[in-house]
């Protein structure tokens, strides 16, 4: 399937917000956490595009803005969303 600008867009703005709660994570676990969900997503889209850019912001509004990216991946209906969802829960947890 090809990759449309939309699910781009949205998968660049889900892997910005993965590296950005590892970057400000409280723990070494918490980081460890969210960077195996970065390269969770990394693997579910082996095409390696596009490269994420930098974030700021706390918590929740990286979660909230990571929740959207996830949503707008899934509106195309290219993408396996019930991956998509379970690493959406695991990055909520």
């Amino acid at each position: 399937m090809p990759l449309t600008v939309a699910f781009a867009i949205a998968l660049a703005e889900a892997r910005s917000c993965l590296a950005a709660l590892a970057d400000t994570a409280t723990s070494f676990d918490e980081s460890s956490h969210y960077e195996h969900l970065l390269l969770d997503l990394d693997a579910m889209h082996e095409a390696n595009l596009p490269a994420h850019y930098p974030l700021a912001g706390q918590r929740a509004t990286l979660l909230r803005r990571l929740e959207v990216a996830v949503d707008r991946m899934l509106s195309p209906g290219g993408s396996d969303g019930l991956r998509l969802e379970l690493l959406l829960a695991e990055a909520i947890y």
